[in-house]
């Protein structure tokens, strides 16, 4: 492996091992969507996570978002300029057919 794709992932990478260790996930995804927006090739700006979580178990939707975001605080800091939350219960998941609206194209910004 070159040096390069070492080094790539390093936000997704830090996203997935925080959901695992603190939410313990029965399933999630990390999805780069940065390649949907203006940014240069290869950056992690932009993510969406998926995330079934029994923790999520009698928790109200801002709260779920509100542990992720708490958990993810770094990396919100040091240049994720987006981050799409879907946060369900496994039964919700179960009952969603275990899909996931895809996000919207880019718009380029400034109400374009």
């Amino acid at each position: 492996m070159s040096c390069g794709k070492s080094l790539s992932k390093l936000v997704e990478n830090s996203i997935r091992t925080k959901l695992e260790a603190a939410l313990k996930p029965v399933h999630y995804d990390v999805i780069n969507e940065s390649y949907m927006h203006n940014v240069p090739q290869g950056s992690e700006t932009h993510f969406k996570v998926i995330v079934v979580s029994e923790k999520f178990d009698n928790q109200p939707p801002i709260k779920r978002h509100r542990m992720i975001n708490e958990l993810l605080q770094a990396e919100l800091e040091r240049g994720v300029h987006a981050l799409s939350i879907v946060a369900k219960t496994p039964e919700q998941w179960e009952t969603s057919n275990k899909t996931i609206t895809p996000s919207p194209a880019c718009r380029g910004g400034f109400g374009k």
